[in-house]
């Protein structure tokens, strides 16, 4: 009897394993259909078979009995299809599987392509993001986030008591960044196979540093310089667009330049009442009642509409003033900017935001929270990381004790219980 390939199952299989990523991949027939458009069955057997943290290409290859060259083959062509993570460190090739987002639907989108049926794909991806809330609570979910909010500097009051820290500035970063790189917003260019596209620029998405390089060297972004990537983010701010970029103090990894009408986060903001799918800056706008003239310019800036008019009367007159929902505001400083009697203000938030040290201690904070620690350490499936369990033991001290144990509890770990329990 000849060998018999089950192609449903390997993609069931790739898309558990999209699952096992800390953002998650709810299964979905919709999503299915997404892997079967982008992954021929070989592909998706092999990929199912990838870890979610990049590893050396010779110990996949070993793992999955090819040879390195073949594998090597594949993997190219994955990635420059924005299917896999290929990293080349000090001369020697690593791969993952990235997740959905931030991973490989921008990567899908963030370039224009005609080796796939793009209007398709879209829409199946734009079904599969808001057909149930299910894909949103999966990638949303709990405190700490892929994304945050930068604040406009332009927008914060001046003088010395004043505190802005480099990370929190969005020209700071690029000034910062060792590469810098531009590439479609994949937000915009899913919304242009649509139909809906809207009318700011498409081609100012930023990446830097590693992340950058490795977007260059698989097609998927351009090199560009400083200067540019600073005109880039100038051009974004006068056309009122938002800047999110990665959650992270140190080597921020990429700005996205977000509208309201297509950014898949603020939609998931809006449509979910996920408030939280942006982490917001430390900084909070306030309204002036007293001198708000209810002109509404703020209501239609915000791109989460955190602010709406409310009514009301005086001196026997029909008035409007601006009112902010404090759940919902983002402390952009898009407001303050098109406030004309000055009214819209930027004041510090009571509390500090968390925003985590590096990208290893956002996602150790996000498993912990999200009870996926052990996807973590175990994200091969296949071998055990002592660094990284170093790293995640570091996390785990700055954490809350009840938090703690009930994210290693699915391990069942004697030695982490009494780790965390002796703290």
């Amino acid at each position: 009897m000849g060998h018999i390939v089950n192609h449903h199952r390997d993609y069931r299989l790739l898309q558990e394993r999209f699952d096992r990523h800390i953002t998650g991949a709810p299964a979905s027939s919709t999503f299915t259909k997404i892997l079967e458009l982008l992954f021929t069955p070989e592909e998706a057997r092999i990929a199912r078979r990838f870890p979610t943290i990049p590893k050396p290409l010779g110990a996949i290859a070993e793992k999955l009995g090819l040879a390195e060259e073949r594998l090597s083959d594949i993997v190219q062509d994955l990635a420059q299809r924005g299917l896999m993570i290929d990293i080349e460190h000090k001369g020697k090739r690593y791969a993952a599987l990235p997740p959905v987002v931030i991973g490989f639907f921008e990567y899908t989108f963030m370039r224009t392509r005609g080796d796939a049926p793009m209007e398709e794909i879209a829409r199946l991806f734009d079904t599969y993001m808001i057909e149930d809330d299910r894909f949103a609570r999966a990638v949303f979910q709990k405190e700490t986030q892929v994304g945050r909010t930068l604040v406009r500097e332009e927008s914060l009051p001046q003088g010395d008591h004043i505190e802005i820290l480099d990370w929190e500035r969005a020209s700071k970063v690029v000034e910062n960044a060792s590469a810098h790189a531009v590439s479609l917003c994949a937000c915009r260019h899913k919304a242009e196979h649509l139909g809906r596209a809207c009318e700011h620029e498409q081609q100012n998405c930023l990446s830097f540093g590693n992340a950058a390089e490795v977007l260059i060297h698989n097609g998927l972004a351009e090199r560009i310089d400083s200067s540019e990537s600073m005109t880039l983010l100038e051009r974004a701010k006068e056309a009122g667009l938002a800047q999110t970029g990665d959650n992270v103090k140190q080597d921020v990894s990429y700005i996205c330049n977000c509208c309201g009408c297509c950014c898949g986060m603020m939609e998931a903001i809006k449509t979910f009442d996920i408030n939280n799918a942006i982490v917001s800056s430390n900084w909070i706008v306030e309204i002036d009642h007293e001198t708000c003239t209810g002109c509404g310019k703020c209501e239609s800036a915000c791109p989460v509409d955190a602010l709406h008019m409310e009514k009301y009367q005086a001196n026997g007159k029909n008035r409007q003033h601006a009112v902010r929902e404090a759940d919902v505001c983002l402390g952009c400083g898009i407001c303050p900017g098109v406030c004309s009697s000055g009214s819209a203000k930027m004041v510090s938030r009571e509390k500090r935001v968390f925003t985590p040290e590096r990208s290893f201690d956002k996602y150790a904070a996000m498993a912990i929270e999200r009870g996926k620690i052990a996807d973590l350490i175990f994200c091969d499936y296949d071998s055990f990381s002592h660094r990284t369990l170093g790293r995640i033991l570091g996390v785990l001290e700055n954490t809350s004790p009840v938090k703690a144990l009930l994210a290693i509890e699915p391990l069942k770990s004697s030695f982490l219980n009494l780790l965390v329990k002796n703290r």
